[in-house]
C-alpha cells in the first residue's frame, strides 16, 4: 500500500468520521470520492454507499491509472455517471451480480466526446474492460471501464440494448 492510498483511506475515514458535515475528499487533481459514490437511488430507498478499504483501494487505481490520465489526455472534463455500488444498491439497480462497480474497479464516464474518450482509453491506457454502451455507430451514450491492480483481460465489447453483448 502506498502513501497515497493510506492518505486516502485516513481522508475517507475522517469524512465518514464527519457525518452531516462533510467536506469533500479529492483523490485526484480533477476526481472526488463523491464522485463515485453518489446515487440518487441509494439516496431514495435510503441505501448506504459506502465502499469498504479494499474498495477504496480500487479506486484509488482507477482513478490513477485509468481516469485522471484519461483526463489529462484529454484535457475535458470526464463525468462520472455511476461509480461504486454497494452490493445492496447494484441489487436495487438490477446490475449484474459480478458486477466491477461493487469492487470499486469499474466506472461510467461521460465527456464532451465519448467516441473520442472510448478510443483514447483503448490506445493509451490499460484497462481490464471497455464496453461501447449503446448509442450509435458514431458515439456511445456513454463508456463503462473498469481495471485491476492484476490481469487485466483488455476485453473490449459493445452493449446493443435488447440484444446484450458483444465482442469489437
Amino acid at each position: 500500500m502506498n502513501w497515497k492510498t493510506i492518505a486516502v483511506i485516513l481522508a475517507v475515514g475522517f469524512f465518514l468520521a464527519r457525518g452531516s458535515r462533510k467536506k469533500r475528499i479529492m483523490i485526484s487533481k480533477n476526481f472526488g470520492l463523491d464522485e463515485f459514490t453518489k446515487s440518487a437511488t441509494a439516496k431514495r430507498l435510503g441505501i448506504n454507499n459506502e465502499p469498504d478499504v479494499t474498495a477504496l483501494m480500487n479506486i484509488q487505481e482507477l482513478v490513477n491509472k485509468v481516469l485522471q490520465p484519461l483526463r489529462d489526455g484529454l484535457g475535458v472534463p470526464i463525468i462520472i455517471t455511476s461509480g461504486y455500488r454497494s452490493p445492496a444498491l447494484n441489487a436495487a439497480i438490477g446490475g449484474a451480480t459480478n458486477s466491477q462497480h461493487m469492487k470499486g474497479e469499474a466506472a461510467d464516464i461521460k465527456s464532451n466526446d465519448n467516441a473520442r474518450m472510448f478510443n483514447y482509453i483503448k490506445n493509451h491506457l490499460p484497462y481490464d474492460q471497455l464496453i461501447w454502451e449503446a448509442g450509435d455507430d458514431d458515439q456511445p451514450d456513454w463508456v463503462h471501464v473498469s481495471y485491476k491492480g492484476v490481469g487485466n483481460r483488455k476485453q473490449i465489447l459493445r452493449y446493443y440494448p435488447g440484444q446484450g453483448y458483444q465482442d469489437i
